[in-house]
This record gives C-alpha cells, sequence and structure tokens, in this order.
C-alpha cells in the first residue's frame, strides 16, 4: 500500500508546473491568499513576483515574492557587508513572503519543498524580465509555533537567527508585536554572498547597481550623532537666506557618499530618496507645508568647497569606525602627499593614512617628518585607531621589515601582508626560490595549488 502511495505522489509532483499569475488572475490569487493563508492578507510593497503552481490546470500552491526588510540583523551578519553595500545593493535580495499550500492539496508531504524548488530555479530570471535586474538571495520568515520550516531547509536555505518581533506599522515606524520568526536565507547563485560583500560587483552586475540604489540603511539615532560630529566646524558662510546649516549639507554629502553618489546632482537626487524621519534627523529644512527637503546641488557646491577634503574624509572615517568597527578589518597603509601645502624647503606635506579596503574612506592620517619616510610614521597611526586586534594591514614594500612586522602582530594583534622587493633582497631571493617549487604549496588531489583541472 505505502509504495503504491508513493508512486502515485511522484506522479504528482512530476506534474507540477510554476508560472507567473497572470493579470485577469489577480482577483482570484488574492481572494485565497486572504482567505487560507494564517496572515489573511495579499498586500504585499515594493517590486513583486506572484506565481502559482498547478497539476493539470488546476491550483495547488501560491507564492509572493517582494521586495526585502530593511534592517534584518542576522542577514547583514551572513551577508558580511558594509551600510553602504547594505543601501545599493538590497535591491539583490527579494522575501518570500507569501507561500501556501492550498488546503485540498495538502495531503501531499513533498508538495511544498518540490513548488518551492521550482520556483526558485526560475525566479532571478522572471525577476530580471520583470524588473531590469536578477536577484541574488532570497529571504523568508518562518513562524516555527506555526511551520517547521521544513520544506526551506530542504531547498537549500539556513536558518540564521531570529528577528527581534518587531513589524513595520509605516513608512517610518515599527511596532513590537511578540512574535519573533526564524529568518530562512538561500543564495540564487554560487558565492552570492560572497558578490554582495565585495568591493566591485562583477561586470554582469556592476550596471545594475546604480540604478538600484536603495534607501538609506543608517537610522534617525545614528543620522543625529553625524550631524553633531560636523557642527564643530565653523560656518564660513555669510548673509541672509540660508536654509541649511552647514552641518546638515555635510551630513547629507556623507550619507549619500556612503550610498554611493559622486556628484553635486547625485547627491541631491539620493537625499530624494530618504524618508521624513531622517530628513528630520538630518536637521534638514521644513518647506511651508513642513515637509523636511535636502539641500540642492548648488548648496552642496557652496558647502563643500569651502571645506578641505581630507578633513571632510577623516570626520567621516571616524564617525564610521564608532558606528562599525568592522571598517577596521582590512586596512591598507599608504603615503601620500597634500597638495599646495609647500614647507619652509619648498617641499609639499607627506601624510601616511589607513583607508578601510571595503569603504575606500581614510580613517587617520599623521604627517612624515621632514628628512624621514613612511616607516616611523605607522606606529603612530595604527596606535591611533581602535583595536586592532584580527585584523589586516596591508603596506607596500617600504613596510616590509621586521620591527613593522613584529609590531602589528605582537603589540596589535593583527597580520600583515607586505609587498615584497628589491629592499629586502635576501628575502626576495629566497621566496623566489621557494615559490618556483612545485611543492610549495599543499597539493590538491595530486595536483599543485592553482592548477586548473586535468583535462577528460
Amino acid at each position: 500500500m505505502r509504495k503504491q502511495e508513493y508512486a502515485a505522489e511522484s506522479d504528482f509532483l512530476r506534474k507540477v508546473v510554476v508560472r507567473p499569475v497572470r493579470e485577469e488572475e489577480r482577483g482570484q490569487f488574492d481572494f485565497r491568499l486572504e482567505q487560507d493563508h494564517y496572515l489573511h492578507s495579499a498586500h504585499l510593497s515594493g517590486q513583486t513576483m506572484r506565481y502559482v503552481a498547478q497539476v493539470d490546470g488546476q491550483w495547488v500552491a501560491l507564492l509572493c515574492f517582494s521586495a526585502p526588510a530593511l534592517h534584518l540583523k542576522a542577514r547583514e551578519q551572513w551577508i558580511g557587508w558594509t551600510p553602504r553595500q547594505r543601501a545599493r545593493r538590497l535591491g539583490f535580495v527579494v522575501n518570500n513572503s507569501r507561500f501556501l499550500v492550498l488546503p485540498e492539496r495538502e495531503r501531499y508531504p513533498n508538495l511544498a519543498s518540490r513548488v518551492l524548488g521550482l520556483c526558485l530555479r526560475r525566479l532571478s530570471a522572471d525577476w530580471h524580465q520583470r524588473w531590469g535586474h536578477p536577484v541574488l538571495v532570497v529571504e523568508s520568515f518562518v513562524d516555527e509555533s506555526r511551520h517547521r520550516g521544513t520544506c526551506y531547509r530542504a531547498c537549500g536555505f539556513e536558518a540564521v537567527g531570529f528577528t527581534q518581533g518587531f513589524g513595520r506599522s509605516s513608512r517610518d515606524f515599527y511596532q513590537e508585536h511578540g512574535q519573533p520568526k526564524q529568518l530562512y536565507l538561500r543564495q540564487l547563485r554560487p558565492k552570492a554572498r560572497t558578490l554582495l560583500r565585495r568591493g566591485r560587483l562583477p561586470e554582469g552586475l556592476i550596471e545594475h547597481e546604480e540604478k538600484l540604489s536603495g534607501p538609506c540603511s543608517l537610522r534617525a539615532l545614528e543620522l543625529e550623532s553625524l550631524v553633531k560630529v560636523f557642527g564643530a566646524l565653523k560656518d564660513q558662510r555669510r548673509g541672509h537666506g540660508l536654509r541649511h546649516r552647514q552641518r546638515s549639507v555635510l551630513a547629507c554629502a556623507a550619507v549619500a557618499t556612503l550610498m554611493g553618489a559622486s556628484g553635486y546632482q547625485a547627491y541631491e537626487d539620493l537625499c530624494g530618496k530618504l524618508t521624513q524621519r531622517q530628513l528630520r534627523a538630518l536637521g534638514c529644512a521644513r518647506d511651508r507645508q513642513g515637509r523636511h527637503y535636502g539641500p540642492s546641488d548648488s548648496t552642496f557646491f557652496r558647502v563643500i568647497n569651502q571645506v578641505e577634503a581630507a578633513h571632510f574624509e577623516q570626520v567621516v572615517g571616524a564617525w564610521l569606525v564608532e558606528q562599525e568597527i568592522s571598517v577596521l578589518a582590512r586596512l591598507a597603509v599608504d603615503g601620500k602627499v597634500l597638495r599646495g601645502s609647500g614647507r619652509g624647503d619648498g617641499k609639499p606635506l607627506q601624510l601616511l593614512s589607513a583607508v578601510s579596503h571595503r569603504l575606500r574612506l581614510t580613517l587617520a592620517q599623521v604627517p612624515i617628518e621632514e628628512k624621514s619616510n613612511e616607516i616611523p610614521a605607522l606606529q603612530p597611526l595604527l596606535r591611533s585607531l581602535p583595536s586592532l586586534e584580527g585584523g589586516l594591514i596591508t603596506a607596500d614594500a617600504m613596510h616590509c621589515q621586521q620591527e613593522s612586522s613584529r609590531f602589528v602582530t605582537q603589540e596589535l594583534g593583527a597580520d600583515y601582508l607586505w609587498g615584497l622587493k628589491g629592499n629586502q633582497s635576501g628575502v626576495l631571493e629566497k621566496a623566489r626560490r621557494l615559490l618556483a617549487r612545485e611543492s610549495f604549496f599543499p597539493s590538491r588531489k595530486g595536483r599543485p595549488l592553482g592548477e586548473g583541472p586535468s583535462p577528460a
């Protein structure tokens, strides 16, 4: 009897077909969701895709995908991206916001995983066709007091942690509902997590990033602290009719830069994406209707051109360190000449800077003494930053010195990656001899590491 039941179920599952809902079917689709889904709602936010699964023309399950949640601590840790990357790339993530196996078809235990698997195979291509860009990651919330999430695990989803039990009640506010849900995440293509946290997306995706630049991921308290930091700078403007305070303009510029903008008009456009609560936190002016609005491109031009670029970068870098210590995980140490800063001997001032790899922002700078070089400036530069334990410091061959290496590993508890050139001729020659040996790297299946697969 069990063999017959298994054969009948297998035959039924092979007939399952998943397709997008047609416009004339939306009324019936929404009615079934409102009637049979435990949320009793068919309302979705943002970009959406609706699917129906059917067998021999009869509906057996309904699925909806929509915009992802704006803030999920477990998701951000799982992906490992920065606030700037999240703001620019959140559109590559979608939420499986509804999944309903119709009551008359619940007797088939494997139907849910079959339907979900078929849907995931086509989701990115369908999304690209409908909305102009692919998707890389799917998220879903499961109320484990009702469901165990078995079909999600069967389809390769990973349970990464519980939500904090809040739901959005309006565009800017969240209310506690006291029902934490398990967050499930799945990559739709190999190494999607790695791609989303890369400094630069590959060619096939980078063209979509500008269009996807989403809402600002910073919250009101974080924005208020940024405004406070810029409040210490004196406003050089004079005269009447100044609508925006300098600190607000600079804070808006910093936020827009973190969201990927690179020009005055882009700053103005991105400020238009901020919510009223965020604009209020940034101290933006009000119009006659009492609504906050961001600075114009000409206002950004006038204010920013009176502020030293290096100082602006330092202020934002120091603020970022306070907000997210992970910006210190990968630092590049590099020297540069400050243009227009001639000393008494006519030579320009040289600075040694610590730059975040992922954000490409300067976090600290120290001057290089006259008649000296970058090497003595390395230690005071790195000491000026918070704990670097467990991080990685990169620098050019000038810093390939025993004392610099000892300082980074023994005193800071970090790792280093130095360039190696002729200034360390003995070490360079030894490295060349060792790297030339086939046995230097651990072999994999009989082949030295780095070789491609054997020919068929």
